[in-house]
């Protein structure tokens, strides 16, 4: 073999000295205090590395009492210990003698029980995916261990772990020590004994002492807070025994409560009849104080393996869900602490929040808000806002009186965001929106509204926008100043959000509207003159919106329109492609609006907005404009608001006449009287009505040149063909040997003759009609008889249009509720 190249490093030189000796403070032991050279040595002898290195070594002496002979025991201390030089021999005799006269007071008593309770806990660890700074809950009162653990002891330490259950722990609390410290872990990676060595004791042994199960779990636990040891943990398996313990003292716990109940009636019992006690209960609080501190630092330990989600699928194969969910019934805090971390980290995942909602998470989860413990209440309500994007987790939530708890979270400025984000899922359900008129939860969102500043939280805004929808609350929103105040703030500010509440607030009626209008008539100028080319379209939107919605009878439209100058710029946004569609479709509803009122009805007459509506309607039936291809919901919407505004003129003569005589709008109305939308249906049928009923059954009461006795018979003829369209269908297909289904020429009567010429086929089951169309005797006996004959008269005095009634608006999607959910980033990331 050929030499090393000179000058590398070759031997190794170890050399010990300044050996000092010294008795341990509380057992029989002698301690060794030495210091160890190390020098590495090149080819020539030459040093070229030297380090030193503290270490002690104790030396037990369990056979030492009040008759040991200390010369003879000093001899043989002095042999077999090689740190001790000979000469040190009557220093060694002098000690012992020191030992065996020094006054024991626990010598008659059993050895201290050690538990991880003993030790300060490991702070400054992080706890998995949830990064819990707080360290595991093991401190408790106790007393610390009587020495300080040493690395190079571990061998030692290895050795207690074969001994009984006492050793193991003391043992186990040694290791636990080291393990607190973060520069140890690495060392104690590569000493497999020691860890193979412990997840056999507890693999065995976890059931006879939860002390040591405590501390082992312990021990892993800090490995585990460090993503690198994650495969050591997994290695030994020690999350499957976890696991099985954590259902273990599960199980447990629920067989010391029912014996503790039982206990205690029998107490009760017993009390009641001697008066006096017999017999001591310990609450399960303490007889279950232990369980708690295992079951805790095996679920903190759990959480940190749960950052893969193969292990994390494992632990809800084995029914983790279901076990913290059972933890929820605790009391202990810190417990409580680490059960809801793990709960809001699976809930991110369908079906372990399923499972939350079969085990009734919610209920449990009610009782924890509000609570003292900081930590505890913003782990809650993380859990909670993860679950509140379930429909049906919401409605457990307003069920379990959840609304008026996160209410009161308001005034906390810590939890304040979490509870406001909560909330405003629940009040996306309609069906929710009433309970937040029986909280203080109003009062308390109008004052964070008004507060001052000038940038309010999106959440907030929000919450009041979907809060506003309901009737209730915008009789709470509307109390006092409040509503002058938000007018002020959304004027000065251009806030579009606080705007948009302001037009949902102005959506009800009753006395809701009552309310509404009698403080804000003096604002509908303000309003008026926000809607200019100058303006951002988003806050002209919401003021056209609002203005809509403020049917008041003795609002002067007129004078609005022409101070303002509103008609040419409704005019020129009814364009297609003018403007968005939102802005297009509220200038529509607004147009609708001013139309009851006669006078505006003839100023937009004249203006020439009706060819303008017919031009946008016709750009639905056509679908020609790319600007126009929405979807149906938005193309019905729009149709829709049309179509009402056609209703609302067709009450007054000015408008009526353009519409029937230079428009095809009665075209349009007959063709959608076959529309699959019902709200549409029901518009074109009310305005056909009257055009109808005009022109041909109200000919008595107005003169011939107001109405179309042309179009009125089309109308007539439309309606009959759609409501009776099966029975026409069945005389079309009869048989061409009934011949007075045709005519002299055979041809059918719906060729060319209209159907309502033909009485001879209208016969009726209750034999009103006879075949040469004349009413049968017999009916006017029945209807003289019944006494209703003095309704034939009045029933067509209902379609005189002696005063414009309009008829209820379509309810317009955008105009009801915020038209953007300001929350989509909660649901795209779950709070983990």
């Amino acid at each position: 073999m050929e030499n090393p190249p000179t000058g590398e490093p070759r031997y190794v030189k170890r050399r010990v000295k300044g050996c000092s000796l010294d008795v341990h403070p509380t057992e029989k032991a002698l301690v060794v205090q030495y210091e160890v050279e190390a020098t590495i040595l090149g080819e020539l002898g030459e040093p070229m590395v030297e380090e030193r290195k503290s270490c002690q070594k104790m030396i037990r002496l369990k056979s030492l009492n009040a008759n040991t002979d200390t010369a003879s025991l000093a001899h043989k201390v002095v042999e077999e210990c090689q740190l001790i030089h000979p000469s040190k021999l009557a220093e060694v005799e002098q000690l012992l003698f020191y030992l065996q006269n020094r006054k024991q007071s626990s010598d008659n008593q059993e050895k201290k029980n050690i538990s991880p309770r003993d030790f300060m806990p490991y702070s400054g660890v992080e706890v998995g995916a949830a990064r819990l700074t707080a360290a595991v809950p093991l401190q408790q009162p106790g007393q610390p261990l009587d020495e300080e653990a040493s690395i190079g002891s571990i061998d030692e330490y290895v050795e207690l772990l074969y001994e009984d259950i006492q050793e193991k722990i003391r043992g186990a609390a040694f290791i636990f020590q080291l393990a607190q410290n973060a520069d140890y872990l690495e060392e104690l990676q590569q000493h497999e004994v020691v860890l193979g060595a412990l997840a056999r004791v507890l693999r065995e042994d976890w059931k006879q002492s939860v002390d040591l199960a405590t501390t082992i779990v312990s021990v892993f636990f800090c490995f585990s807070s460090f993503s690198q040891f994650h495969s050591l943990v997994t290695h030994f398996k020690i999350g499957a025994l976890c696991m099985n313990i954590v259902e273990h003292e599960l199980k447990r716990f629920e067989f010391l409560r029912k014996d503790h109940d039982k206990s205690l009636r029998k107490y009760q019992s017993l009390l009641a009849k001697q008066e006096q006690l017999l017999k001591a209960v310990t609450p399960p609080s303490q007889v279950n104080l232990c369980l708690l501190l295992v079951s805790a630092v095996s679920l903190y330990l759990l959480l940190n393996l749960a950052e893969d989600t193969r292990t994390e699928l494992k632990m809800r194969n084995k029914n983790i869900v279901q076990m913290l969910v059972k933890l929820l019934e605790r009391d202990d805090q810190e417990l409580l602490l680490v059960a809801v971390s793990f709960l809001k980290k699976l809930s991110i995942f369908l079906e372990n929040k399923n499972d939350m909602a079969e085990a009734a998470a919610v209920e449990k989860l009610a009782r924890l808000v509000p609570c003292d413990h900081q930590e505890l209440q913003s782990a809650t309500c993380r859990l909670l806002l993860n679950l509140s994007f379930d429909t049906a987790l919401r409605g457990q939530m307003v069920r379990a009186g959840l609304v008026p708890r996160l209410s009161s979270l308001l005034a906390d400025e810590a939890q304040r965001q979490l509870a406001m984000c909560v909330l405003y899922h629940i009040s996306m359900d309609d069906r929710f929106k009433s309970v937040f008129a029986h909280t203080d939860c109003i009062p308390q969102l109008m004052k964070m509204m008004l507060g001052g500043e000038e940038q309010l939280d999106v959440e907030l805004v929000s919450l009041c926008i979907n809060l506003a929808a309901n009737r209730s609350n915008a009789q709470l929103f509307c109390e006092g100043n409040g509503l002058k105040l938000l007018m002020g703030r959304a004027l000065k500010l251009k806030d579009v959000l606080v705007m948009k509440m302001i037009r949902n607030l102005s959506q009800h009626g009753g006395d809701t509207k009552n309310l509404f209008l009698v403080r804000f008539r003096d604002h509908v100028g303000d309003l008026a003159a926000q809607i200019g080319e100058d303006e951002a379209e988003e806050f002209v939107i919401e003021c056209l919106g609002t203005l809509a919605n403020l049917t008041i009878p003795d609002l002067d439209w007129e004078l609005v329109l022409r101070e303002y100058d509103l008609v040419p710029y409704l005019k020129r946004r009814l364009k297609p492609g003018s403007a968005e569609d939102d802005l297009i479709l509220e200038v529509v509803v607004l147009i609708g609006t001013v139309s009851m009122d006669d006078s505006c009805a003839a100023m937009l007459a004249k203006s020439g907005i009706i060819p303008a509506l017919i031009d946008l309607l016709n750009g639905f039936s056509c679908m020609l404009a790319p600007c126009l291809r929405r979807t149906q919901q938005e193309d019905d919407e729009f149709v829709c608001q049309i179509l009402y505004v056609f209703y609302q003129m067709a009450f007054h003569k000015a408008t009526r006449d353009v519409i029937i005589k230079d428009t095809q709008a009665p075209a349009y109305f007959v063709d959608l009287m076959h529309d699959g939308n019902a709200a549409i249906r029901r518009v074109c049928d009310n305005t056909l009505d009257i055009i109808a009923f005009i022109g041909s059954r109200l000919s008595r009461f107005v003169s011939p040149q107001e109405y179309d006795e042309e179009w009125a018979k089309k109308i007539q003829t439309a309606k009959f063909c759609y409501y009776n369209s099966q029975w026409l269908e069945m005389v079309e297909n009869r048989l061409l040997d009934e011949p007075f289904l045709y005519g002299d020429d055979g041809e059918s009567f719906s060729g060319n003759r209209d159907v309502l010429e033909r009485p001879d086929l209208f016969y009726a089951a209750d034999g009103i009609l006879s075949g040469d169309g004349s009413i049968s005797p017999s009916f006017y006996a029945d209807i003289q008889s019944s006494g209703e004959a003095g309704n034939l008269s009045s029933s067509l005095d209902q379609f005189v249009p002696s005063a414009p009634v309009p008829a209820d608006r379509p309810v317009s999607n955008r105009s009801f509720r915020p038209d953007e959910r300001f929350f989509y980033s909660c649901t795209a990331n779950a709070s983990r």
